[in-house]
């Protein structure tokens, strides 16, 4: 029987072996390659901590950080994401500030909490986290120099803003050394076979009412009971096979639970911002941001007259806050972001001027502006 010319399966699945084997080899190459160079850049890490030791110079350096990343996103022709490689280099940033002097970070906890996870993205796994009970021992933490740089929630989009954290910072000379967003959300844990199974679900106040509409839907018979944070109702139902918690992935690969079900918020866009809170100075990037706190006097048009500046001098306010102060009734505290660098003379001039209006000011930070939709 003549041939047809046709290329028998096995043969087709020989060309396709030979193909993938070739593919692998050269990403073997290329792992190769980028492990050579990832050690390259660590002893050049290195060399920068000496210099650094000899001149006093923090180790973290988010003005420097911002700038690289500025710069690869700007360069950077895909396919890969900008995020990805910002988690990437997240890595990266943490390793190399960890070959010149091992960071110490206090976060609020406990482990498996988003500010857990804030920190970890910001300053690596090579950093060493330690847990907190709450925000005002975060702050503490750093001020007693027992931790070299705190993380703390600030601002959610659906919420607003922590009260408590920009309360804090009338009472300490601390610093905003950085900025971050995480994307907020929350997943069904549980070691139950299934939902049916389900009698209590576990959660903070906050996520729960953030995932009413998913637990009416499909959990609508079963109590819930409050806990102090997503990570402890992860735990709690760990230890409960006909109890479910609502937390996030890292709390599901913490306590060893499954995810019945994914992304059970409300709303998806939901993003908190976190501050790296230090006592270093950031140096300017060319795209900061500083935040101030101040007290208007008691008057009519106080407000107005302290934000005239701003308005006069050309500078884009970004977020105004008030919170009532804890010191005398009926006045407030407000906490404004604007772009700029303290060491810009505009921005300088301007909160100047501000101050002569203010019976209080002070300035919380400079350092690089993140946007939150870069996530």
């Amino acid at each position: 029987m003549a041939s047809t010319g046709e290329t028998k399966p096995s043969e087709k699945q020989a060309d396709l072996n030979q193909k993938l084997d070739q593919y692998r080899r050269q990403i073997d190459e290329i792992d190769e390659t980028l492990l050579s160079l990832l050690n390259k850049r660590l002893g050049i890490a290195r060399e920068i901590g000496t210099i650094k030791g000899k001149s006093e110079s923090p180790v973290m350096d988010s003005a420097r950080e911002s700038k690289i990343l500025k710069r690869l996103f700007s360069l950077n022709k895909g396919p890969i994401r900008n995020n990805t490689l910002q988690h990437i280099y997240s890595e990266i940033f943490g390793c190399s500030r960890g070959i010149q002097q091992p960071e110490v970070v206090a976060y609020l906890g406990p482990e498996a909490t988003f500010t857990h996870t804030a920190a970890m993205r910001y300053f690596g796994r090579s950093a060493e986290l330690i847990s907190q009970a709450s925000i005002r021992d975060v702050f503490q933490a750093v001020e007693k120099g027992s931790v070299d740089y705190g993380v703390v929630p600030v601002e959610n989009s659906i919420e607003g803003a922590v009260n408590y954290t920009l309360d804090l910072f009338y009472e300490t000379e601390l610093k905003i050394c950085a900025e971050t967003y995480l994307n907020i959300s929350h997943d069904l844990l549980s070691k139950a076979g299934a939902l049916k199974d389900i009698r209590v679900i576990y959660s903070h106040p906050q996520a729960y009412a953030q995932s009413r509409k998913w637990t009416h839907k499909y959990l609508p018979e079963v109590a819930f009971q409050e806990c102090s944070s997503t990570s402890e109702a992860a735990q709690r139902a760990s230890k409960d096979p006909h109890s479910a918690a609502i937390a996030s992935s890292e709390a599901a690969q913490r306590y060893n639970l499954q995810v019945m079900a994914a992304k059970i918020e409300d709303v998806a866009r939901n993003i908190t911002r976190f501050l790296v809170i230090g006592k270093n100075e950031v140096k300017p990037t060319g795209k900061d941001k500083t935040s101030l706190m101040f007290v208007t006097a008691h008057m009519p048009g106080a407000l107005y007259k302290v934000l005239t500046p701003i308005s006069e001098s050309g500078l884009n306010m970004v977020k105004l806050e008030s919170r009532p102060s804890r010191h005398e009734n009926w006045t407030y505290i407000f906490f404004l972001d604007l772009e700029g660098h303290m060491n810009e003379p505009i921005v300088q001039g301007t909160v100047a001027e501000m101050k002569k209006l203010c019976l209080f000011l002070k300035c919380l930070g400079s350092y690089p502006f993140t946007p939150a939709d870069h996530l």
